[in-house]
């Protein structure tokens, strides 16, 4: 399975960032630089962040707690290649680095920039080592602390109908939990839909296989998740870490207590960087309200809720849930397990847990980190020197073929493909097609005129029954147009038929193609060894999108 269809070609394709800030910090650094505390791409910066981590070793997690739980896990879902076990005894050795990246835990991975995060993550950990001549080693960070399960429950596939389908997977509870503490009884119906799915291929019977086995031992989401990216990228020593691991959050004890006792001054401190963030001329990414205590807490009945203060205690948004002060900070220190960090306290346990060297981020979250500035030197920390995710959109054979056939370049297909469209089935003739008609249409309302007015002068009460008969008249033109059009793009519905896939393969539901599919249609395909091509590649992480050519 490792092997497969080689990448034939990677492409840089000039195109802007969604979001403005994260497209500011790639290619104008210089005006979002005061919201960060690292220039990524200026000489001495990675080794002025890895001294700075050597000066602060003691203030953050003790190495070898962590090393027992990212141990234990790792053998609990089976990532247990020996390069993951190298990586864990590098991670051992007070000097080594991190660099990490995450995500949510998906539904069979979820979209493919999922993959291309990870591929980000062992990439630059590779690249960081080979800089600083100390080890670095990659971990990604399983969001399954998140409780958003509307985010994580799909996957979408292309049909040999040209639709772009989604299978979505129901809640087994309906509670607001996070996804690691959801049990699913069973995987049949996401694995049937899986299988009926995939075309027929050489490599489908090992994937389907896997996926069957992985299933059996997974009762979570998060698990499930987990395995698949272990048998993936573990070979490459690729870490994982489950930010929901009561194990984990054991270690994270000390921070929740700091970021409770704090909380005012933090709420304070985002409040400032969404200000500065607004002045510089962006809009904040993520909402922050005073009073919010960014910290979620399980109540009693497993369910969890965002924590705003309320004088001496902590309530729900709602007012319907209070605790106090003191019995929160007894939790915080005695049942840890309880809690669990939004968006903007996320990026503060990270660096108290691990020795993070460098974080790659997709667009929208470079735009919320860029909030936490102050947040961080509150508590003492250095925002991380941040990456961006690499981008990639791929493209296969046959639609590259037909791309060369029709002319069509990348950035039509993004930018003003409906237009292209229209234009080719004009040059096939639809012009003429809307000439004749347009003309005809014209000359029968400006000869069909001094009709009705000729009728209307010998009997007023014929103006309306000609004005119906007028209308009747260009209706029934117009319907013969469409009929001559609808016969028109039957006739040329091959082509048609390879302009819309084309679309459909790289601008899926109007979006980037990394956010919409799974990779799995590709591993169907092409196995998994493009995979590992992509890690080895040779190119700069520098966040521009490439095109990869199979």
């Amino acid at each position: 399975m490792r092997g497969g269809r080689s990448i034939l070609q990677l492409v840089e394709a000039v195109r802007s960032k969604s979001q403005p800030l994260a497209e500011d910090y790639c290619r104008h650094f210089e005006k979002v630089a005061e919201r960060f505390d690292y220039h990524p791409w200026q000489e001495g910066e990675w080794e002025r962040r890895a001294d700075w981590l050597a000066s602060t070793r003691l203030e953050r997690a003790p190495r070898g707690g962590l090393i027992d739980v990212l141990t234990a896990y790792n053998l609990k879902q089976g990532n247990d290649h020996e390069a993951v076990r190298h990586s864990l005894a590098l991670l051992a050795q007070e000097e080594t680095l991190v660099v990490t990246g995450g995500q949510q835990a998906g539904l069979f991975t979820g979209p493919l920039l999922v993959i291309y995060k990870a591929v980000s993550v062992i990439r630059l950990a590779r690249e960081a080592s080979a800089k600083l001549g100390k080890p670095v080693v990659p971990v990604f960070w399983i969001a399954g602390e998140d409780h958003d399960f509307d985010e994580v429950n799909h996957w979408y596939a292309l049909t040999g109908q040209l639709a772009v389908e989604r299978f979505r997977l129901e809640h087994p509870t309906g509670k607001r939990e996070a996804v690691s503490r959801l049990a699913f009884e069973s995987w049949a119906d996401a694995l049937a839909k899986m299988e009926e799915w995939l075309q027929d291929s050489d490599f489908k019977p090992e994937l389907m296989a896997r996926l069957r086995e992985y299933a059996d031992s997974s009762r979570t989401l998060t698990d499930y998740f987990a395995r698949i990216m272990g048998w993936l990228f573990g070979a490459h020593g690729l870490v994982l870490l489950d930010s929901d691991d009561p194990a984990l959050r054991r270690l994270e004890s000390p921070m929740f207590q700091r970021l409770l006792a704090d909380c005012e001054e933090l709420n304070r401190c985002v409040l400032t960087g969404s200000a500065v963030v607004a002045e510089l001329g962006y809009t904040p990414q993520a909402d922050q309200t005073p009073g919010q205590a960014n910290l979620f807490f399980y109540n009693d009945e497993g369910e969890r809720t965002l924590l705003y203060r309320d004088g001496d205690s902590f309530a729900n948004r709602k007012r319907t849930f209070r605790i106090e002060r003191a019995e929160l900070e007894r939790l915080a220190r005695e049942e840890p397990w309880r809690f669990s960090n939004n968006v903007m306290t996320r990026p503060m346990m990270q660096d108290y847990l691990l020795p993070v060297l460098a974080v790659v981020l997709g667009p929208g979250e470079i735009a919320y980190w860029a909030l936490t500035r102050e947040a961080f030197h509150r508590m003492g920390l250095r925002l991380p020197l941040i990456m961006p995710r690499l981008e990639f959109t791929l493209i296969e054979g046959t639609v590259h073929k037909n791309m060369e056939k029709f002319g069509l370049t990348y950035d039509a297909v993004m930018d003003r493909f409906d237009d292209f469209r229209e234009e080719w089935l004009m040059d096939q003739g639809q012009y003429e097609v809307e000439e004749l008609f347009s003309e005809t249409r014209r000359r029968f309302l400006e000869l069909y005129r001094p009709v009705l007015e000729t009728v209307a002068s010998l009997n007023p009460g014929l103006a309306k029954l000609g004005e119906t008969n007028r209308q009747k008249i260009v209706e029934q033109i117009d319907y013969l147009r469409n009929r001559a059009a609808d016969s028109l793009q039957s006739k040329f519905s091959s082509g048609l038929r390879q302009l819309d896939r084309i679309h459909l393969s790289l601008n899926p539901l109007s979006k980037p193609q990394e956010r919409v599919y799974n990779v799995f249609a590709y591993l169907n395909r092409y196995g998994s060894g493009w995979i590992d091509q992509l890690i080895a590649a040779p190119y700069d992480n520098d966040g521009k999108h490439r095109l990869m050519f199979f």
